[in-house]
């Protein structure tokens, strides 16, 4: 209690809560344009913190962090194009809602699912950091190859009939992923000869030609585009009410209570991230609800609710190890160490013994952002929706194109991520085309060195033998729970013929 009164009194100085507030402002900017996300932000302006004060340089950080996370679901809901990876799913029903003239809607839950996800993540962050920072300690490369499985395995069940499909969009994935230099023998795979494939295929113009690129391809497909509207908006949407009314709040919130604390448990292993929790929580929304949701895919409010609760819950509990153990969660959380460091700060027990005061602000401040970032969210969402409503389809599209090469060759000031993101259009349209989804595609993409490296640490430690997989009891019960999720679709399939049959 003691170090919360700290942490409030800290909070509330001016020019503490100042820096925040810019901080959430720049990260709700940042979120909102493709290839950038809080990763290069605040990479770049740690050495900018170096003259600050430690409080004033951690509200920044944090404020950052926190909005940039919700901000990718702008884009993802009116052009479906994610901002940040972490809002891939939230494409799916966020982008049919904005098509059935609920825009303002799908933003108004987003808006209201990230809050809710947020406060649960910043409460766990300051009341049970040590309890979770214990449990994540007992996951080691054995539990980090099933927890990928169980990833991959539950983006398989989310397909609804298409498992052929999303099993093929994870081997291409997959295949993908070992592009570059082997981490273990260091020979170079798939390369072909180019140099600028050695370090592999980055995510951030992967993701920009998937959504990106394939809408501006689409905007030339002009059989497809009268028939669906794909990939533009039509002149009747209207932004409608943005905050959900009682009824709809009433609704969401489960999923958004549940999504949140899947989210929290996630975010506090490290390594797991962002992108594992967005699609388990969507996988577990449909499977509860798929009897009660007939339209699931189709712009289901709980289709919104379920990513953007998950994906900001796990902005906080991320920090749950780094603050109690010293052990990051996360690219992002490893950066804050950093941003201490500079500062002399050590990350980890002592950080509360030395310097209660910045400690407990970390924390606070997780809690504070999504204060300011809950009324910042609904105004923008007013704003940008009723002016890009207002766009005509051709200025939409040549908008689409400037942010999505500018935003590629901005990321690593290379002209050859321009080809990516032209390849991975060509590829997504494709997809779309033969109805593959994507989204299994990306996920297989950023686990996929993470499978290869536990798998080859699991092997180092039970000399070669796999059996180590199913002599650990967590490793053997996420197995488990991964292969349940392969055989329930066909189980149910097979009930479902047998009984129209009968």
């Amino acid at each position: 209690m003691d170090g919360f009164l700290i942490g409030i009194q800290e909070l509330f100085q001016i020019a503490n809560i100042s820096f925040l507030v810019v901080g959430v402002i720049i990260g709700l900017i940042v979120g909102t344009l493709p290839g950038m996300n809080d990763n290069i932000t605040i990479a770049v302006l740690i050495p900018v913190t170096f003259g600050m004060e430690p409080q004033h340089a951690m509200m920044l950080l944090v404020g950052i962090y926190c909005a940039t996370a919700f901000g990718g679901s702008f884009p993802a809901i009116l052009l479906k194009i994610p901002g940040t990876a972490s809002s891939i799913v939230t494409t799916i029903d966020g982008y049919e809602m904005k098509k059935n003239g609920l825009a303002g809607q799908a933003l108004g839950i987003s808006t209201v699912s990230s809050t809710i996800g947020g406060i649960i993540s910043g409460i766990t962050l300051l009341f049970l950091s040590p309890v979770l920072a214990s449990v994540a300690l007992k996951f080691g490369p054995v539990e980090y190859f099933s927890l990928i499985i169980l990833g991959l395995c539950t983006v398989i069940g989310m397909a609804k009939g298409n498992g052929i499909k999303s099993m093929i969009a994870v081997l291409i994935g997959l295949i993908i992923s070992i592009i570059g230099i082997s981490p273990q023998t260091g020979y170079a795979r798939f390369t072909f000869g180019s140099t600028s494939l050695l370090d592999g295929i980055n995510l951030v113009p992967l993701m920009i030609g998937l959504f990106g690129v394939t809408a501006i391809f689409e905007l030339f497909d002009v059989p497809k585009v009268r028939q669906t509207d794909a990939g533009i908006l039509p002149k009747k949407e209207k932004v409608g009410r943005i905050l959900p009314d009682k009824r709809l709040f009433k609704k969401i919130l489960p999923t958004a209570l549940y999504s949140s604390g899947l989210g929290t448990v996630i975010g506090v292993l490290p390594g797991a991230g962002m992108i594992m929790a967005v699609y388990m929580a969507y996988d577990q929304a449909y499977r509860r609800l798929q009897k009660k949701v007939k339209n699931f895919g189709k712009g289901t409010p709980e289709g919104v609710a379920a990513p953007e609760a998950a994906n900001n819950a796990v902005v906080a509990s991320s920090m749950v190890p780094l603050i109690s153990l010293g052990v990051p969660g996360n690219s992002v959380s490893a950066l804050f160490i950093g941003a201490l460091m500079i500062h002399g700060l050590q990350p980890g027990p002592s950080l509360f013994e030395n310097s209660p005061e910045i400690s407990y602000l970390l924390i606070i401040g997780f809690l504070a952002a999504y204060v300011f970032i809950f009324p910042f969210g609904i105004i923008m969402a007013k704003f940008l929706t009723s002016t890009i409503l207002k766009v005509p389809k051709e200025l939409l599209g040549a908008g689409i194109a400037i942010l999505c090469f500018t935003g590629a060759y901005a990321f690593q000031n290379n002209l050859f991520d321009l080809w990516i993101i032209i390849i991975f259009g060509v590829i997504g349209y494709l997809f779309n085309k033969f109805n593959i989804p994507f989204s299994a595609l990306i996920l297989a993409v950023v686990l996929g060195n993470l499978l290869e490296t536990s798998y080859q640490q699991s092997m180092v430690l039970s000399d070669e033998s796999p059996l180590v997989f199913l002599q650990e009891p967590i490793s053997l019960s996420l197995l488990i729970v991964s292969f349940l999720f392969i055989i329930y679709p066909i189980i149910s399939g097979i009930i479902s013929r047998y009984r129209s049959a009968s």
